[in-house]
Protein backbone atom coordinates (compact mmCIF):
# COMPACT_ATOMS: atom_id res chain seq x y z
CA UNK A 1 0.00 0.00 0.00
CA UNK A 2 2.61 2.25 -0.63
CA UNK A 3 2.24 5.82 -2.34
CA UNK A 4 5.30 6.68 -4.89
CA UNK A 5 5.56 10.60 -4.08
CA UNK A 6 7.75 11.10 -6.94
CA UNK A 7 5.45 10.21 -9.49
CA UNK A 8 2.61 12.08 -8.45
CA UNK A 9 2.22 14.99 -10.98
CA UNK A 10 -0.62 18.34 -10.88
CA UNK A 11 -3.19 16.01 -12.49
CA UNK A 12 -5.05 13.40 -10.20
CA UNK A 13 -3.78 9.65 -10.97
CA UNK A 14 -5.71 6.88 -9.51
CA UNK A 15 -4.42 4.34 -7.52
CA UNK A 16 -6.10 0.92 -6.27
CA UNK A 17 -5.08 -1.11 -3.11
CA UNK A 18 -6.71 -4.26 -1.47
CA UNK A 19 -6.44 -5.23 2.23
CA UNK A 20 -3.58 -8.05 2.44
CA UNK A 21 -3.29 -10.46 5.18
CA UNK A 22 -0.80 -9.13 6.49
CA UNK A 23 -2.53 -5.54 6.94
CA UNK A 24 -5.72 -7.72 7.74
CA UNK A 25 -3.97 -9.27 10.61
CA UNK A 26 -2.61 -5.98 12.28
CA UNK A 27 -5.47 -4.77 11.76
CA UNK A 28 -7.61 -7.39 13.83
CA UNK A 29 -4.47 -7.39 16.53
CA UNK A 30 -5.39 -3.74 17.39
CA UNK A 31 -9.51 -4.02 17.34
CA UNK A 32 -10.69 -6.68 19.67
CA UNK A 33 -14.46 -6.51 18.16
CA UNK A 34 -13.21 -8.18 14.91
CA UNK A 35 -12.83 -12.37 14.84
CA UNK A 36 -11.75 -13.87 11.40
CA UNK A 37 -10.93 -12.75 8.11
CA UNK A 38 -13.32 -9.40 6.96
CA UNK A 39 -16.66 -10.57 5.51
CA UNK A 40 -15.31 -9.01 2.12
CA UNK A 41 -11.83 -8.00 0.93
CA UNK A 42 -11.14 -4.80 2.12
CA UNK A 43 -10.23 -2.29 -1.25
CA UNK A 44 -8.61 1.70 -1.52
CA UNK A 45 -9.58 3.47 -4.59
CA UNK A 46 -7.40 6.56 -3.93
CA UNK A 47 -6.94 10.03 -6.52
CA UNK A 48 -3.98 11.80 -5.96
CA UNK A 49 -1.84 14.97 -6.86
CA UNK A 50 0.00 17.25 -6.50
CA UNK A 51 -1.03 20.97 -5.37
CA UNK A 52 2.30 22.72 -5.16
CA UNK A 53 3.99 21.30 -2.59
CA UNK A 54 1.44 19.62 -1.01
CA UNK A 55 0.27 16.43 -1.60
CA UNK A 56 -3.95 15.89 -1.83
CA UNK A 57 -5.67 12.54 -1.50
CA UNK A 58 -9.05 11.32 -1.83
CA UNK A 59 -10.75 8.14 -2.30
CA UNK A 60 -13.06 5.50 -1.03
CA UNK A 61 -12.56 2.37 1.38
CA UNK A 62 -14.93 0.02 0.55
CA UNK A 63 -15.27 -3.98 2.46
CA UNK A 64 -17.36 -5.69 4.84
CA UNK A 65 -16.82 -6.82 8.66
CA UNK A 66 -18.45 -9.67 10.28
CA UNK A 67 -19.69 -8.49 13.64
CA UNK A 68 -21.84 -9.44 16.76
CA UNK A 69 -24.72 -7.41 16.96
CA UNK A 70 -24.61 -5.07 20.12
CA UNK A 71 -28.42 -6.34 21.26
CA UNK A 72 -28.81 -10.03 20.14
CA UNK A 73 -24.71 -10.94 19.87
CA UNK A 74 -25.95 -12.66 16.31
CA UNK A 75 -22.71 -12.47 14.37
CA UNK A 76 -23.97 -10.59 10.76
CA UNK A 77 -21.81 -8.91 8.27
CA UNK A 78 -21.50 -5.03 8.27
CA UNK A 79 -20.90 -3.29 4.79
CA UNK A 80 -19.00 -0.25 5.11
CA UNK A 81 -18.11 1.99 2.38
CA UNK A 82 -16.23 5.60 3.39
CA UNK A 83 -15.21 8.43 1.83
CA UNK A 84 -12.01 10.54 2.73
CA UNK A 85 -9.75 13.00 2.08
CA UNK A 86 -5.80 13.57 3.05
CA UNK A 87 -3.88 16.84 2.74
CA UNK A 88 -0.15 16.14 3.50
CA UNK A 89 1.91 18.90 3.48
CA UNK A 90 5.95 18.60 3.57
CA UNK A 91 7.61 18.00 6.80
CA UNK A 92 11.02 19.28 5.74
CA UNK A 93 13.38 19.36 8.56
CA UNK A 94 10.00 19.63 11.34
CA UNK A 95 9.83 16.96 13.80
CA UNK A 96 6.39 16.47 15.14
CA UNK A 97 6.54 17.00 19.15
CA UNK A 98 4.61 13.65 19.60
CA UNK A 99 6.59 10.72 19.90
CA UNK A 100 3.62 8.64 18.31
CA UNK A 101 3.80 10.87 15.23
CA UNK A 102 8.24 11.06 15.13
CA UNK A 103 7.92 7.48 14.68
CA UNK A 104 4.71 7.26 12.28
CA UNK A 105 7.01 10.07 9.92
CA UNK A 106 10.16 7.99 10.17
CA UNK A 107 8.15 4.28 9.59
CA UNK A 108 5.38 5.36 7.29
CA UNK A 109 6.58 8.45 5.42
CA UNK A 110 3.63 9.91 6.76
CA UNK A 111 1.83 11.51 10.10
CA UNK A 112 -1.60 12.45 10.18
CA UNK A 113 -2.25 15.51 12.38
CA UNK A 114 -4.89 16.11 15.02
CA UNK A 115 -7.89 16.03 12.36
CA UNK A 116 -7.42 12.98 10.11
CA UNK A 117 -7.58 15.04 7.20
CA UNK A 118 -4.09 16.98 7.45
CA UNK A 119 -0.54 16.19 8.25
CA UNK A 120 2.81 15.73 6.72
CA UNK A 121 4.92 13.38 4.50
CA UNK A 122 8.49 12.92 4.09
CA UNK A 123 10.87 11.04 1.87
CA UNK A 124 9.31 9.88 -1.82
CA UNK A 125 7.17 6.90 -0.36
CA UNK A 126 4.27 6.88 1.63
CA UNK A 127 3.03 3.54 3.22
CA UNK A 128 -0.53 4.05 3.34
CA UNK A 129 -1.72 1.05 5.18
CA UNK A 130 -1.23 2.73 8.96
CA UNK A 131 -3.56 5.31 7.99
CA UNK A 132 -6.30 2.56 6.06
CA UNK A 133 -6.35 1.17 9.36
CA UNK A 134 -7.20 4.24 11.62
CA UNK A 135 -9.96 4.78 9.16
CA UNK A 136 -11.58 1.42 9.21
CA UNK A 137 -11.38 1.93 13.06
CA UNK A 138 -13.00 4.77 12.89
CA UNK A 139 -15.71 3.51 10.71
CA UNK A 140 -16.35 0.73 12.95
CA UNK A 141 -19.86 0.88 15.02
CA UNK A 142 -19.90 2.24 18.75
CA UNK A 143 -22.61 -0.49 19.26
CA UNK A 144 -23.15 -2.92 15.93
CA UNK A 145 -26.44 -3.66 15.58
CA UNK A 146 -27.58 -6.87 12.61
CA UNK A 147 -30.92 -4.61 12.00
CA UNK A 148 -32.65 -1.35 13.28
CA UNK A 149 -35.62 -3.21 14.51
CA UNK A 150 -33.23 -5.88 16.44
CA UNK A 151 -34.94 -7.04 19.91
CA UNK A 152 -31.99 -8.17 22.12
CA UNK A 153 -32.24 -10.71 24.25
CA UNK A 154 -34.46 -11.38 27.04
CA UNK A 155 -32.87 -9.79 30.39
CA UNK A 156 -34.09 -12.33 32.72
CA UNK A 157 -34.52 -15.89 30.74
CA UNK A 158 -31.98 -14.51 27.84
CA UNK A 159 -34.24 -15.78 24.90
CA UNK A 160 -33.47 -14.37 21.42
CA UNK A 161 -36.63 -11.89 21.21
CA UNK A 162 -36.44 -11.94 17.29
CA UNK A 163 -36.86 -15.71 17.51
CA UNK A 164 -39.28 -16.16 20.26
CA UNK A 165 -41.40 -14.35 22.74
CA UNK A 166 -40.67 -15.43 26.21
CA UNK A 167 -43.16 -15.26 29.45
CA UNK A 168 -40.95 -13.13 31.50
CA UNK A 169 -42.45 -9.96 32.98
CA UNK A 170 -39.99 -7.10 32.30
CA UNK A 171 -40.14 -4.28 35.00
CA UNK A 172 -40.80 -1.16 34.90
CA UNK A 173 -37.65 1.40 34.48
CA UNK A 174 -37.74 3.68 37.33
CA UNK A 175 -37.50 7.21 36.16
CA UNK A 176 -33.81 9.07 37.82
CA UNK A 177 -35.86 11.68 38.67
CA UNK A 178 -39.03 9.77 40.49
CA UNK A 179 -38.31 10.78 43.80
CA UNK A 180 -39.08 14.78 42.11
CA UNK A 181 -42.82 13.51 41.47
CA UNK A 182 -43.15 13.47 45.32
CA UNK A 183 -41.98 16.71 45.68
CA UNK A 184 -43.60 18.82 43.31
CA UNK A 185 -47.15 18.61 44.78
CA UNK A 186 -46.30 19.75 48.70
CA UNK A 187 -43.70 22.47 47.82
CA UNK A 188 -46.33 24.70 45.74
CA UNK A 189 -47.26 26.98 48.30
CA UNK A 190 -50.29 25.65 49.98
CA UNK A 191 -51.44 27.36 52.87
Amino acid sequence: MRLLVDRLKETPSVHRFEGTEEWWGSLRASLAELEGGPARPFGFELRAHRMGEDLYLEGVLTGALELGCSRCLARYRHPLRETFRLVLEPAAQRVPADPEAARALAQFGMCPGDELETGWFRGSEIDLGEFFRELVALCMPVQPVCREECRGLCPQCGADRNLKSCRCVEAGRSSPFAVLRGLRGGGRGEA
